[in-house]
């Protein structure tokens, strides 16, 4: 089996993103764009590249690798690191990826994003950690980025991952054909569905697509009979009013049956220094972080309409 693609990130010991320990595979390119992505180095579906400035002690090595007139000259650390500073080591619009600066960097300072990894090689560092699974009722996420956006490549890493025995949660937008989304849940054993905003014009400008697609996916997978976890992002400013919770459990009240699980997510900024690295700007970075006991009352909206209610995916937990 040759079929590969770009791996973001393999995390291991993962504990909020389904049962037990998990090991995320974090496929690399996504077709939402989030404002508030955790993961922002997933989005792009080619390689990209980190500078972390702090590890850069300017020595130039990668200024005269690159081919290209894509580093930008260096200067001292003192600079590069002071406090509002907008230098960025890489010129991207003159970068081709060719990777000869990180090469060159003896300092850890230019990471490549993106491995390209097969089916093999990815459940192989999977099953590394398959006593910890047998222990404790974990296995393998399917993250990103989305796998929808990689279903050729996800349904055989799928197919591949339950003949070595291993249990599968599918973590998705659900933004995509019905058809793909159903191939893929149908070899998953749980469903982690993020519903990023109840309202389409707030979602459109929030992920740069509108939701009704993916409120009619989840109606479908419901009546499927998938597993679902319903993980519900909640954004200061956004989505933290007890107005917009009614609105969301009167679009649940509406599936055929109650959803297995519910995970509130307070939001955080922990991924700040993500956007630095792959030199974005961060237009949620201001937003304040929600303390988990912010969001406790929030359970009692969603008891009605999901088996189990949780603040974080893990921890507080409240059953019907």
């Amino acid at each position: 089996m040759s079929d590969e693609t770009l791996i973001s990130q393999i995390q291991r010991f993962s504990i909020n993103d389904g049962p037990g320990f998990r090991t995320n595979v974090f496929l690399k390119g996504c077709n939402l764009k989030c404002r508030w992505c955790h993961n922002p180095e997933t989005q792009s579906f080619t390689k990209e590249l980190y500078w972390k400035r702090r590890l850069c002690v300017q020595c130039g090595a990668c200024f005269d690798a690159c081919p290209n007139e894509a580093i930008n000259s260096p200067v001292s650390p003192e600079e590069s690191n002071a406090e509002g500073s907008t230098y960025y080591k890489i010129i991207k619009e003159n970068c081709d990826n060719c990777m000869k600066c990180v090469d060159a960097c003896n300092y850890g300072a230019l990471e490549i994003v993106g491995k390209p990894m097969t089916i093999e090689e990815i459940l192989d560092e999977v099953e590394r950690d398959d006593l910890f699974y047998k222990n404790s009722g974990g296995g393998m996420t399917l993250s990103g980025g989305d796998p929808t956006a990689h279903t050729a490549f996800s349904d055989k890493l799928l197919i591949a991952a339950k003949k070595r025995g291993i249990h599968v949660c599918l973590d998705t937008s659900g933004f995509g054909q019905w058809e793909s989304l159903e191939l893929l849940a149908n070899k998953s054993d749980i469903i982690l569905y993020d519903l990023k905003h109840i309202d389409s014009a707030i979602h459109e400008e929030l992920t740069g697509v509108p939701n009704e697609l993916i409120l009619q996916n989840l109606s479908r997978l419901v009546d499927n009979g998938s597993e679902i976890w319903l993980r519900i992002l909640v954004i200061p400013g956004y989505s933290d009013s007890s107005e917009y919770h009614r609105k969301v459990v009167a679009f649940l009240s509406t599936l055929s049956r109650p959803l297995d699980r519910i995970d509130l997510l307070p939001y955080h900024n922990w991924c700040e220094d993500k956007y630095s690295w792959i030199g974005r700007k961060w237009d949620m970075g201001g937003a304040q972080a929600l303390d988990p006991a912010d969001i406790d009352y929030l359970v009692d909206f969603y008891e009605p309409v999901a088996r189990q209610v949780t603040i974080g995916g893990s921890g507080f937990e409240a059953e019907n």
